[in-house]
């Protein structure tokens, strides 16, 4: 299994995806949903007869301000997609590559037809739908800038005291991240499972701490970094969940001011850490599963035969390098 070369403007670009996406297209998504201006427009493609890039949009305001503002962010992911795509496919060695760049587009395509027909159709479900798979899309992007940087290509030595135990760990916090993450979708969309979510909320911590302790074990910087951020991120998400209901649902003589300033900014920043946490989960697993995965090639290496000399002789096309 030999070394890929690595092309830094490949990485570059998957990074500068996921940050149009974090930056620009989630909050804004997150907004429209908290201020429930999904509906701003009864068409799509267009906004109001308008083709979409020639609607007057800094001359609108509100609900028709925030959507159309949510459908370009929407486009410009789409345009540094279809530009990822090609990048990758040109100038990537690895096959299984190519076709994430590939999946980053294609699941980037249908997140856009999702949207357009939740309003077409008017389909609250399908808006649920459009906010869990923007978590999926989002994590193919993490992936595809992951799996192209230097640290990946040359990763750490991976650590004498190796435990397979790891890696599973660090998948099983990422699925229950998930879990929890669809059910906050549900919160958001349909006002139930608020218990079952917060509770969901402090199983997550305790995987969060389990994949930490496996990390900093491990003595590697690489994972443990990711770890701990995973946990901290975790433990703030926790209480800006407690606020987020404060200021939704009202506690005690608290009054709540639907729509207000404080309400959109707090429910929308819970959303946006929401998907830090899953995210970092998702690097956590990525990267565990590397360091495994360099854990068998060494056990696999005969006895006196040095790195190179056995990625040479391995003829397997493919694999996580």
């Amino acid at each position: 299994m030999t070394s890929p070369d690595y092309h830094p403007w490949v990485c570059r670009l998957a990074i500068v995806t996921a940050c149009a996406a974090l930056v620009l297209t989630i909050p804004m998504g997150a907004q429209v949903t908290t201020t429930g201006a999904g509906m701003a427009f009864p068409d799509w493609p267009t906004s109001d007869g308008h083709n979409m890039f020639l609607y007057p949009w800094l001359q609108s305001a509100g609900d028709k301000f925030l959507e159309h503002g949510h459908r370009l962010a929407g486009s410009l992911v789409g345009m540094l997609s279809i530009a990822l795509a090609f990048v990758t496919w040109k100038l990537e060695s690895r096959r299984w590559v190519r076709f994430l760049g590939l999946a980053v587009l294609g699941t980037v395509i249908f997140q856009g037809i999702l949207g357009g027909k939740r309003v077409l159709l008017d389909a609250r479900g399908l808006a649920l739908l459009h906010g869990v798979f923007a978590s999926w899309t989002f994590a193919l992007m993490i992936s595809a800038a992951l799996v192209t940087s230097r640290g990946w290509i040359s990763p750490p030595a991976p650590p004498a005291n190796w435990s397979r135990s790891w890696k599973w760990s660090a998948l099983t916090t990422t699925l229950l991240v998930a879990v929890q993450y669809f059910l906050g979708a549900v919160v958001r969309h349909r006002g139930t499972v608020i218990y079952e979510h917060a509770g969901f909320a402090f199983l997550v911590l305790l995987a969060a701490l389990w994949t930490a302790y496996g990390a900093v074990s491990s003595g590697t910087g690489w994972l443990r970094r990711p770890a701990v951020l995973l946990t901290v991120a975790a433990v703030l998400q926790i209480a800006l969940g407690l606020v987020t209901y404060v200021v939704k649902f009202g506690l005690g003589e608290t009054v709540v001011t639907q729509g207000s300033l404080l309400q959109v900014t707090i429910r929308t920043s819970h959303v946006l850490l929401g998907m830090l946490v899953w995210s970092t989960a998702v690097v956590c697993t990525l990267r565990t599963w590397r360091i495994d995965a360099l854990v068998q090639d060494r056990q696999a290496r005969p006895a006196g035969v040095t790195v190179p000399e056995f990625q040479r002789s391995l003829t397997m096309p493919g694999g996580l390098g």
